[in-house]
């Protein structure tokens, strides 16, 4: 969570204390104060002259050692004629004692108390001392104690008095726009700072080398405005003015540039960084003219420094950390340095307008948050809404017509591959009579089938010992049985467990369709039709239909709902129209499938038909062969494949073409089902939905359908709105496509078959939309 802490020292400074101290917490985010308490600070005149020593040492060590390559161009000293490392380091730990000290006072303990109560180590916290006395602005203020319990916590500092200003209308760039001085760059190398504003991705710099005063204020004037105002020089204060050398013979100070930069705030300006020498007096400048952030240096620095700072705070920052936290992080790299250039860490510093939202990295890039002007925030997001509505119309409109049917099937059959497989159905066993099995036979005895009567006899024989709950029976047999059977016969007729097939056929066609085997009654008379999609695929399941008078199979229920039904009753489980007229299974209601569901349009759904939720598993069943049977080879194992189970017995031999494709056929390159085992599915189906509450399809009504196109429609004109940056901008729309499959995945997971295809030609047309009216807005502004 995001904590603003604001201390407001009021009049006070060293040489009389603060008085009045009013500490105020907020979020971040709401702007509304969770807590104010008022304290105050003694008199500290002691802690005045240890700074001010310590700051005529610190200039002495950059005299001494370091002048040729400091951001300054003069420093006036006195009083120290001899620097002292040992003496120095001493007084820097001195000054961190004296300081943490004052701050422990007990005046001010009542503040600090309530800060430690409402405030948590893991809050990212802006802390920011108002003040308008200069000494107290240069107090070292990170060494409080305070920072070292809050490591997501980062000092700045602020005027007394201070506003928002209105900014004008602009319309957003793609880019962060930055105006980047390089000054006089007399013993420093400012080409490094350049090197790493070129470097960085997503921003539009434009370099003003040792400009003149004339074309700096022309370029501050710039009608479309600024993110961010960087200047790399020689820079230093003069009192409470900051003055920048911005060429080899010119210098001046920010309020030479007042109007220009009055103008460049009003256009967007949100950050100005200063990375050259004691920039306190610029931030000062800034401050009286409402700037929103600025970054500065407190005292000298040194190449290596502002070179070091510069690049750890534009990585961090760029890369979406907040503003606060990027200086922090870059601030504490610079300790590393301190060997060399001691309280390297001291002198990176914020200065703050509080009125002012806090620049983010996305927020310069064009996002619609904070200061944007309300009537272009509200104009762009109504026309992301606008395009979201008309494109979802326009997809719904496609989608009803049936284009987008074929794209949507084949993006179902690869959800449902990706599904985690399952075990195979322990109810089921599957008896197949393979090309192997049909050779061996003989032809005469076989009429054309795939079995002969002496073999189903003997098939038959070998299973009723063990008691199957059910025989499914699907191999067409149209011819009358042998008579010398009589055992065959007997069978057909007498055992209620066999289950026959026949084919209704289409109706109205000349074919109409294959006459049920003899010998079985109509009770035990089923229908194998499957329902076909236009690319002839099976993914739904025909459970039952009128008669067809004209065929000669005359039956109304499916083989996989017959033989389901005939395991069910025996374990008390029965079906039957519910009020609504839709069939219900114990507590289970398959749901009739309607013209518009999942991805199909105006779907021929006469019958009753639901979808088919194929099991996730190779085999869908136990298996064995015709000739393993018969020959004995499992016998042994025989009691227990068969006993309570469904048995179903087809033909898997090429021969008979009795093979279909399937959603799973396109992961095995074209590979299609038998219709034994594509029954064994529908069976599995029925079974797991009613005795495992294993999920049934399910699909959105059009309604729903609309509502979740429309809403990743919206997703799509949002991504375009908020990511500007073409790296942000494919990452948010890669992240938007991943979560778009990743969520349709899960619904399907839980038998939820949601729009895939329109969800993505909506997200993709309205996003594309939204970046093509953005990117004509900036042309026309140009």
């Amino acid at each position: 969570m995001s904590k603003l802490v604001v201390i407001n020292l009021g009049s006070g400074d060293l040489q009389n204390g603060c008085p009045t101290v009013m500490a105020q917490i907020s979020q971040a985010i709401t702007d509304r104060y969770a807590m104010k308490c008022i304290g105050s600070l003694p008199p500290a005149p002691e802690l005045e002259q240890l700074y001010k020593h310590w700051q005529l040492l610190y200039r002495e060590f950059y005299r001494e050692r370091s002048s040729p390559s400091t951001r300054t161009i003069t420093v006036e000293m006195g009083g120290v004629t001899h620097f002292s490392e040992i003496e120095f380091s001493d007084l820097s730990q001195q000054l961190e004692v004296q300081m943490n000290g004052w701050l422990n006072s007990e005046s001010f303990h009542s503040i600090d108390r309530k800060l430690s109560r409402e405030l948590d180590p893991a809050d990212e916290i802006r802390v920011i001392v108002e003040t308008n006395d200069d000494l107290l602005r240069r107090l070292p203020w990170h060494l409080w104690n305070f920072f070292e319990d809050y490591p997501k916590a980062e000092i700045a500092l602020s005027v007394q008095e201070y506003g928002r200003v209105k900014l004008q209308s602009q319309t957003p760039a793609n880019t962060v726009r930055i105006l980047a001085i390089l000054g006089n760059k007399d013993d420093i190398d400012i080409q490094a700072d350049r090197k790493l504003l070129e470097e960085l991705p997503g921003v539009s710099p434009l370099f003003l080398e040792q400009p003149s005063r004339w074309q700096l204020d022309e370029h501050l004037w710039d009608a479309q405005g600024w993110d961010i105002l960087f200047f790399a020089g020689h820079s230093q204060t003069e009192e409470d003015t900051g003055r920048i050398y911005i060429n080899q013979t010119e210098s001046l100070t920010l309020n030479q540039l007042k109007n220009a930069l009055k103008k460049a705030i009003s256009r967007g300006l949100k950050l100005a960084i200063f990375n050259s020498c004691d920039g306190l007096g610029l931030a000062q400048s800034l401050a009286d003219l409402h700037i929103p952030q600025v970054i500065v240096m407190r005292e000298l620095v040194s190449d290596r420094v502002a070179h070091e700072f510069f690049r750890h705070f534009l990585t961090a920052f760029s890369t979406g950390q907040s503003l606060y936290s990027s200086v922090r992080e870059a601030r504490e790299r610079l300790e590393k340095l301190e060997d060399d250039h001691p309280c390297a860490t001291w002198l990176p510093v914020i200065c703050q307008n509080p009125a002012a939202e806090l620049a983010t990295w996305q927020l310069l890039q064009g996002s619609f948050s904070g200061d944007r002007p309300p009537q272009t925030r509200k104009h762009y997001l109504q026309m992301a809404l606008l395009a979201s509505i008309v494109v979802t119309a326009a997809v719904m409109g496609v989608r009803q017509l049936g284009v987008l049917q074929e794209s949507e099937l084949q993006v179902f059959d690869q959800l449902a591959r990706l599904r985690p497989s399952e075990k195979p159905d322990p109810r089921l066993l599957l008896v197949t009579v393979t090309e192997k099995d049909v050779q061996t036979q003989n032809p005469d005895e076989r009429r054309g089938s795939s079995l002969s009567d002496r073999a189903l006899s003997q098939l038959l024989k070998k299973l009723e010992p063990h008691h199957p709950r059910a025989i499914g029976f699907d191999i067409y047999r149209d011819f009358p049985n042998d008579p010398d059977q009589a055992d065959l016969n007997k069978h057909l007729q007498q055992n209620e467990q066999f289950i026959a097939v026949c084919e209704v056929g289409r109706e109205n066609s000349v074919h109409p369709g294959t006459r049920p085997i003899p010998g079985v009654p109509n009770h035990r008379l089923s229908f194998s039709d499957f329902p076909l999609d236009s690319d002839g695929v099976v993914r739904r399941q025909l459970l039952g239909m009128s008669p067809n008078p004209q065929s000669f199979c005359v039956t109304d229920i499916s083989f996989s709902l017959r033989v389901a039904q005939l395991y069910l009753t025996a374990r008390g489980i029965h079906a039957h129209r519910n009020g609504e007229g839709e069939l219900q299974i114990g507590n289970v209601v398959f749901k009739r499938l309607e013209p518009q569901a999942g991805s199909y349009q105006r779907l021929d759904t006469l019958g009753y038909q639901i979808l088919l939720n194929y099991r996730a598993s190779q085999p869908v069943a136990e298996t064995v062969t015709l000739t393993e049977l018969l020959r004995g080879a499992i016998d042994d194992k025989l009691p227990n494949l068969v006993r309570d189970r469904i048995v179903l017995i087809g033909t898997t031999a090429p021969s008979f073409k009795d093979y279909f494709p399937t959603p799973y056929s396109t992961s095995r390159h074209s590979e299609e089902m038998p219709g034994v085992v594509v029954h064994a599915h529908m069976v599995s189906q029925i079974l797991s939905a009613v005795l495992d509450q294993r999920t049934l399809l399910w699909w959105l009504p059009s309604w729903g359908a609309t509502l979740w196109i429309w809403g990743w429609s919206l997703v799509g004109g949002l991504v375009a709105l908020f990511f500007r940056s073409p790296p942000h901008l494919g990452l948010a729309v890669g992240i938007a496509f991943i979560s778009l499959y990743g969520v349709c995945f899960v619904f399907l997971l839980k038998g939820g078959w949601v729009p895939l295809v329109p969800a993505v030609l909506a997200l993709t047309i309205t996003g594309e939309s939204v970046m093509a009216y953005i990117a004509f807005q900036n042309r026309k502004s140009q």
